[in-house]
């Protein structure tokens, strides 16, 4: 008898009813507050308006708004240029919030080390108009709280996959 027919190996079939509850229950919400809510939510709008404006302009040239002498692959570029756009959407409408945020924190990581390791920025800007890794590092850290805390009840994701029991 083949082995995916013996009774002991039932519990290793995935059907696609389950594999539809896990991707439900990977987008659910974390319920809070109403009044923890309402911040999460003005948090959101805010940081996503600015994810999508850093965003905008390495949208219009993807591959290559680092320049020609850049030291990232021009797909990386578009990766970035896409999580920033897009995950600023995405935080602003609290859609597939998870997913949006991990695009969000491995590209404010690498923002980071480059201003931190490789232009060796300081932390705040020596003067106008200098680098400094402050904002990448601010971004990267709301990043991690919004993947800790959820977009909050009043997110696309709460209305659309529901709360987590």
């Amino acid at each position: 008898m083949p082995w995916f027919l013996m009774k002991e190996y039932d519990q290793f079939v995935i059907t696609s009813e389950d594999t539809t509850m896990n991707i439900k229950r990977a987008f659910q919400v974390t319920a809070h507050p109403n009044l923890t809510s309402v911040g999460l939510l003005l948090t959101r709008v805010v940081l996503g308006l600015a994810f999508m404006l850093h965003g905008w302009g390495k949208m219009q040239n993807p591959m290559g708004w680092m320049g020609p002498d850049a030291p990232v692959p021009g797909v990386l570029q578009f990766l970035a240029a896409f999580s920033e756009f897009g995950g600023g959407l995405a935080l602003i409408l609290g859609l597939l919030f998870p997913l949006a945020m991990l695009g969000l924190i491995i590209t404010m990581a690498v923002a980071t080390g480059m201003h931190m390791f490789v232009m060796k920025d300081p932390f705040v800007a020596a003067g106008p108009g200098q680098g400094s890794y402050e904002p990448a590092l601010m971004y990267l850290t709301l990043a991690i709280m919004f993947l800790l805390t959820g977009p909050g009840n009043y997110s696309a994701d709460a209305k659309i996959f529901g709360n987590k029991r």
